[in-house]
């Protein structure tokens, strides 16, 4: 089983290896997990819960990542780019797919509609015009939903793009914000924060110009409170970004 903490060594792991686009078994290969502290943003009323990575967990895929953000869990595969079937084929690009499965049961509306938004957000960074009539598919499985599922899948998306060493333009993360009855921002909401919320905002930012990749809301909110969870959004990419950089390093520099 992969290393990791808590949800990451479950089933998860095992249903990427046996339902990749071509799954058959595989074998498991050890990565490297990063650890952050809660980051307090000034003011002390937004915060984000511990991060943890591990990339390369997974040898049949072309790239692996497993993030965890406090006690959300989402493990990505990345396969391609390969030969695309002629169905799927684009001339100029890369034909780029992306699954996303729930932690129990059958992928419903909610899942098709987080799939748009991801693969928006990826089809915004991959230089697919470099890999063109091939297909990409990025496979992300839930493992534990505790709130902020959508950024935590973002995040993980990215690392395992940066795991298969596909040309990006610029890294991406996600951000969730929940806005309270009293117009207070949680950052990096828990389930229950969600549900108490009166308006929950995911936001893709990127690492280049901190430009919005993609954004969705749910619930109610006025356009200067959507304004206020953008800036808090940018504030806290910051911090993501620096926590990818150090995994990287980290790893790389015992290699």
């Amino acid at each position: 089983m992969p290393r990791g903490r808590g949800p990451v060594a479950t089933a998860g792991a095992d249903w990427l290896l046996a339902r990749g686009p071509e799954a058959e078994g595989a074998e498991e290969e050890e990565g490297e997990e990063e650890m952050m502290e809660t980051v307090v943003e000034p003011g002390g009323q937004c915060r984000l819960r511990p991060f943890s990575c591990e990339q390369g967990l997974l040898s049949r895929p072309d790239g692996s990542a497993a993030f965890l953000q406090g006690d959300t869990s989402v493990l990505a595969g990345l396969y391609g780019p390969a030969e695309a079937k002629l169905s799927k084929e684009l001339p100029d690009r890369a034909a780029l797919e992306v699954l996303l499965r729930p932690k129990v049961g059958l992928p419903g509306v909610l899942e098709r509609s987080r799939e748009q938004q991801l693969r928006q957000t990826c089809e915004a960074v991959v230089l697919g015009v470099l890999h063109p009539r091939t297909a990409i598919t990025l496979v992300l499985q839930v493992l534990s939903d505790a709130g902020s599922l959508l950024s935590c899948c973002l995040n993980a998306a990215c690392m395992g793009l940066l795991d298969a060493g596909l040309p990006l333009s610029s890294l991406f993360c996600g951000v969730t914000c929940a806005l309270g009855p009293d117009g207070t921002i949680a950052l990096d909401p828990t389930a229950r924060q969600e549900q108490e919320a009166r308006a929950v905002l995911t936001f893709a930012i990127d690492s280049r110009e901190r430009k919005v990749l993609m954004a969705t809301t749910k619930g109610s909110c006025s356009v200067e409170e959507m304004q206020q969870c953008l800036v808090t959004a940018q504030r806290a990419a910051d911090t993501i970004f620096q926590f990818y950089r150090d995994s990287l390093r980290r790893r790389y520099s015992k290699s």
